[in-house]
């Protein structure tokens, strides 16, 4: 690893802010920061498409699947990207994520634009400008073009890790401001002329009500990367592509009216006629709603098509299988010659969790002809990556859409609909069904999260500690899950961690995998998930790409469900709670819920005052477009 001091011996002497990058870069390996952003591309842009994979049979004990492995970069790319990066004073162990974000021309690429140094992890603007002014020789002030060619990409990139596909223009003009732009305006006209972002003129949603005088329609000037704007357009495509399948077609067939008649519930029979009608049908509840979609696939079974019922996180036998199983080919029913799903009906469950390059995926795999069902709570997180493709799809309101009525039982079933309408209220829980557990500071919450885990669950409610998963608002804090697991590891499997930090018996999460890890070898880590074994390759682990799992944030824990949950809530969480995390946290525990509250009456202010935080997204609007010229 080269230091500030190797680069200073190498005869280059580091400014603060290359200083400041040395550290950030430390603190990285450490542990101490987020994981690395959404790289940016160097190949052309490509719209999202589904791979042509063949069907493969279910794997088994015998022969785990692998996680993908970590792809090597080449040496020769390495070395030039290591050799520009000390010429500019940086730390040479950046030289892998340059390769993993810029592609093999890396060093190439940063001589020609040093600031394209921003698309690399814990690279801020002022670490940038030291690295260019080193690289150039003191050349290229605030406004030189490329700095602010690779500003506008570092924000928009900045601004899909928090979910927004575009930004407005106001928004993106203030932020060049700060960051010393003298014209903005012109800024991001060079930007859009230079190709490397897009600018969209979307119709605003506005309940005002134009005049005959009105020549058009508000607009609001929207700017974007490529990438996910072909994502959104893409799968605006798609949907309505499914959308046309059956257009026309009002009557309900008999036999579908038939299977509507028999079904369970009136929302599983509402169910039932919308998918006979409609090659795309939107269906929204809670937990208990998870079984109407499950009886429609039955119900087309039974009429002889072609059904599957399809998860994001939570298989569920033969019946619910995962989405990127049913994607690659793991399980279902394989792809057929033109390389779609080969099937006739498929429900997607957990819908709100997915973003939108891999919704586009997903649709873009769903045959001509086919029906897709997308159902899930619209009260959950939205995805972990940029966009809110089911709630963009609701609000556009451009197929059918049906509400269940069914309600989630229990005392946890009437907290949880009760935080979805904005109300925090104390619930009857004869049970212990539902306790809080105040706390003064985050010491206190990690000990009373291990007391409950480890004693006062199993004892109370019998629930063992393996069965009850702890959620927390964030990886970092004095009560986020790294110190959680510490705390949990020390006290139910204490080991010096021999498997690159993991003994057996550990639990660990891997994607959106839960599981616990068995032994390790020259192969990698051994997991055993839910009964499906798993191994990650030895470089996937030591990049993190597999963690302690006893404690996750709400959205690692979006879409599974345990018998008991505690949800702490730390006195520093406030800034990262909103209703729709309380709703996600708090509807995860299937007998009990206990809550570590450390934030007192700011939890019922946030759950009532903000549902979430907000996105800015095309897909609404490229929705409705697409149906008005239709």
């Amino acid at each position: 690893m080269t230091d500030d001091h190797d680069a200073a011996d190498a005869g280059t002497k580091l400014s603060p802010e290359l200083r400041d990058l040395a550290a950030a870069v430390k603190a990285i390996e450490r542990g101490e920061k987020p994981a690395a952003p959404a790289p940016r591309r160097a190949a052309a842009p490509q719209a999202p498409a589904a791979p042509v994979v063949p069907a493969a049979p279910a794997p088994t004990a015998a022969e785990p699947p692998r996680a993908r492995p970590v792809i090597p970069s080449s040496a020769d790319a390495l070395s030039d990207a290591r050799a520009v990066l000390a010429a500019g004073g940086a730390p040479e162990t950046l030289a892998e994520p340059a390769v993993a974000a810029l592609g093999e021309r890396a060093g190439e690429l940063l001589r020609e634009n040093p600031w394209q140094v921003l698309a690399l992890p814990g690279v801020r603007v002022e670490h940038a400008d030291g690295f260019a002014k080193a690289l150039l020789g003191g050349e290229g002030g605030p406004d030189d073009e490329r700095r602010v060619r690779a500003l506008v990409s570092w924000l928009l990139e900045r601004a899909a890790e928090q979910g927004h596909t575009a930004l407005e223009a106001s928004v993106l003009q203030t932020a060049l401001g700060k960051q010393s732009v003298a014209d903005p305006e012109e800024a991001l006209r060079a930007a859009v002329a230079d190709g490397g972002v897009l600018v969209f003129h979307d119709a605003e949603d506005t309940p005002a009500k134009r005049t005959e005088e009105d020549e058009e329609a508000p607009v609001r000037l929207l700017f974007g990367l490529d990438r996910y704007a072909l994502a959104e357009e893409s799968l605006a495509d798609g949907l309505n592509r499914l959308l046309n399948t059956f257009e026309g077609a009002d009557d309900i067939p008999a036999e579908w009216e038939g299977a509507a008649a028999a079904a369970s519930s009136p929302s599983a029979a509402a169910l039932i006629r919308a998918a006979a009608c409609s090659g795309l049908v939107a269906h929204t509840g809670g937990e208990a709603a998870r079984a109407e979609p499950v009886a429609l696939v039955a119900a087309a079974r039974a009429l002889g098509l072609r059904a599957y019922a399809a998860a994001y996180a939570r298989a569920d036998g033969d019946t619910v299988l995962t989405v990127a199983d049913l994607l690659a080919g793991a399980q279902g029913p394989g792809r057929d010659e033109d390389g779609s799903l080969a099937l006739d009906l498929l429900a997607v469950l957990d819908a709100p969790m997915l973003d939108v390059e891999s919704a586009a995926t997903l649709v873009e795999a769903v045959p001509d002809g086919a029906r897709l069902v997308l159902s899930g709570d619209p009260g959950v997180l939205w995805s972990v990556g940029p966009g809110r493709a089911f709630a963009d799809l609701l609000a556009a309101k451009t197929c059918p859409q049906v509400a269940s009525r069914t309600p989630d039982p229990g005392p946890i079933g009437e907290l949880v609909s009760g935080i979805g309408i904005g109300e925090l209220e104390q619930v009857e829980a004869p049970g212990k069904e539902v306790v809080t557990v105040p706390v003064r500071d985050a010491g206190e919450a990690v000990h009373r999260t291990v007391q409950l885990v480890a004693d006062s669950v199993p004892r109370a409610i019998g629930v063992p500690a393996d069965r009850t998963q702890v959620i927390t608002p964030g990886h970092g804090g004095a009560a986020g899950t790294r110190v959680l697991n510490a705390a949990l590891k020390e006290r139910l499997n204490p080991g010096p961690g021999r498997f690159g930090g993991f003994d057996p018996g550990d639990r660990v999460v891997h994607g959106a995998a839960f599981g616990t890890v068995l032994t390790a070898d020259a192969d990698g880590l051994h997991l055993d998930c839910d009964g499906t074994p798993l191994v990650v390759p030895r470089d996937a682990v030591a990049a993190g790409a597999v963690r302690h799992g006893w404690a996750v944030t709400a959205h690692q824990a979006a879409g599974m469900r345990w018998p008991a949950a505690v949800v702490v809530l730390p006195g520093d969480a406030g800034g990262a709670l909103t209703r729709a995390w309380a709703y996600t946290a708090f509807g995860r525990g299937e007998r009990h819920l206990s809550v570590v509250q450390g934030v007192g009456e700011a939890l019922a202010r946030t759950v009532a005052e903000l549902p979430a935080k907000p996105r800015t997204t095309r897909l609404r609007a490229v929705l409705r477009e697409q149906a008005g010229g239709a």
